[in-house]
């Protein structure tokens, strides 16, 4: 884990483990306190318009406490068939490693990079949103879309999305949002590294299993599954 005394140009957060190529982001969402403080520094690192928001939080069961008034452990009352409570979970691009959206992508304007990234290729899109369909995670923007039309004509505009703050990365620095989040809820690191700070800090992923072999692929999922981890 990086260390406060880093010199110049490294990584500060202690959510950001490492960057570049083969990077996952990643939500802990025992950690995410619902601040905006991520929306914030992404909306100003990259001057994003009022209405293109490449990282949103969402809440499920708002105000809704969970077993003994508390909100905490939230994954576990999840597994056990528990309410879990207000549970937040900042939701964006994690750059899947078998990514639905250029899947269903028809013109390849959606392309996973050689260093891991899915990145858009603007001159590509053509506006239909079929990755928003096949996104599970909300991530494809259209801020230029014709209130709604675009559903059914397919005028989206060009889709937008978060880039993993790729520039930042390259000369190792971390995704704005990751950096300036105050509880560490964004995590961003390879696989292993990722399910190890997790496990250190007693927490366990919010999604399940298919979902987590749609972002990491079928092998680097099972470093999450807790049977492997105490093996």
């Amino acid at each position: 884990m990086t260390q406060q005394n880093d010199p110049p140009g490294q990584v500060m957060s202690q959510g950001v483990m490492s960057t570049g190529e083969g990077m996952r982001i990643f939500p802990d969402v025992e950690a995410c306190i619902d601040c905006g403080g991520c929306v914030v520094a992404c909306k100003r690192t990259w001057d994003r318009e009022i209405q293109n928001q490449r990282i949103d939080i969402t809440t499920m069961a708002e105000g809704v406490a969970g077993p003994q008034g508390e909100n905490a452990d939230k994954t576990g009352r999840l597994e056990a068939g528990e309410n879990p409570g207000e549970t937040s979970l900042p939701m964006q691009c994690y750059h899947c490693e078998n990514a639905p959206c250029v899947s269903v992508c028809p013109t390849n304007a959606l392309q996973k990079e050689d260093d891991g990234f899915v990145a858009v290729h603007e001159d590509l899109c053509v506006g239909c949103q079929y990755c928003l369909s096949g996104c599970p995670f909300g991530a494809p923007q259209f801020p230029d879309s014709d209130d709604g039309s675009a559903q059914i004509f397919g005028t989206g505009g060009i889709m937008d999305k978060c880039t993993g703050c790729r520039e930042r990365q390259e000369v190792q620095k971390g995704p704005a949002c990751a950096e300036e989040c105050a509880t560490d809820a964004i995590l961003v690191g390879g696989a292993g590294e990722i399910a190890d700070e997790l496990e250190q800090r007693g927490s366990q992923p919010f999604f399940n299993d298919e979902a987590m072999e749609v972002i990491f692929g079928a092998e680097d999922a099972q470093l999450f599954q807790t049977d492997q981890q105490e093996q």
